[in-house]
């Protein structure tokens, strides 16, 4: 089932608070492993100091589905430390050096909370501005951190890279239709009422049952596939996954938004319809011709991405 379910997702896809420091002084321009102390429990994270500025504006970086705080927030937070921004990256609960009750679920709604703690234990951090915080969310996060600036008076303003904006509709159509989605939700079901947890590999270039069979990026050692990539999916994911609305918050933002999106990245048709929806503080620049996961890392549209979220910042903070 799940070899089908990606075969159908890349046809689609065009390939293409406060904290504990380390007992040692802080450097500048350079990354410091942190702990930060949430209300949903400490969160392993990583701050990125940009050189030469003192009490800098702070972006908090999130990626996409699946993925740690190495991968690509790695890449937009060095990069916009290079700008003078203060950047920090976290694994969700029960992802990465993250503990939690429940591992590799892919829950919108629990990766939202984890935000809004971060957001309120990013505000009492030293060596940056609490006082003007952004969020940066690349391809799925892109919808929690949304999420979690409605309503939100501790983050002035929200960048989206590539982001994955589904609705209902939206899902059961890039899943399969009604009876695949039928079955991943049993699926889903059986997994949170069996006694031991379901995992199922995330990526995988030889296993055609793994969520991301033969997908770039995932199953690449030079780019997604690290060491510190959990590379697993928790099947209960499902449910809060295809259940998940991230065009809600189009109708009660109260922040400046930009996305940077491209017509080639995964779900072109979500970001269309979030802008559709939304007030005229959300904004857009679009690419052309950039894929989903060369957003990720490649450095051209990297580049692109951090120079227009820079600015935006830059006039929003």
């Amino acid at each position: 089932m799940f070899k089908k379910l990606l075969m159908l997702l890349l046809g689609a896809l065009p390939l293409v608070a406060c904290s504990s420091y380390a007992n040692q002084p802080l450097k500048e321009n350079t990354m410091q492993t942190i702990e930060l102390d949430t209300r949903v429990g400490p969160l392993a994270a990583n701050l990125y100091l940009p050189e030469g500025i003192e009490n800098p504006p702070v972006v908090i970086v999130t990626g996409a589905w699946t993925t740690v705080k190495e991968q690509m927030p790695a890449v937009y937070a060095e990069a916009l430390a290079k700008k003078g921004y203060a950047a920090v990256t976290f694994d969700f609960r029960g992802w990465g050096q993250s503990d939690g009750e429940a591992h590799y679920l892919e829950d919108p709604s629990r990766k939202t909370q984890d935000i809004r703690a971060v957001i309120d234990a990013v505000a009492k951090l030293e060596h940056v501005d609490g006082s003007r915080i952004a969020g940066l969310g690349v391809c799925a996060s892109s919808g929690y951190m949304l999420d979690a600036a409605v309503d939100n008076d501790n983050i002035q303003a929200v960048a989206l890279v590539a982001p994955w904006l589904h609705d209902k509709a939206m899902a059961t159509a890039v899943y399969g239709g009604e009876e695949s989605v039928k079955g991943l939700l049993a699926a889903a079901e059986q997994a949170k009422n069996a006694s031991e947890p379901v995992y199922i590999e995330a990526a995988s270039t030889t296993n055609e049952n793994s969520l991301m069979y033969q997908v770039p990026y995932y199953t690449e050692t030079d780019r997604g596939l690290i060491p510190e990539y959990d590379n697993q999916f928790n099947v209960a994911s499902w449910s809060g996954w295809l259940n998940y609305d991230a065009q809600q918050s189009a109708y009660t933002l109260d922040k400046p938004v930009l996305m940077v999106a491209s017509e080639s990245m995964a779900l072109p048709a979500g970001a269309h319809q979030y802008l559709e929806n939304a007030g005229e503080n959300v904004s857009s620049i679009w690419l052309d011709g950039v894929s989903q996961f060369d957003f990720y890392d490649q450095p051209e549209p990297v580049s692109q991405a951090v120079a227009a979220v820079s600015n935006y910042f830059d006039a929003n903070l």
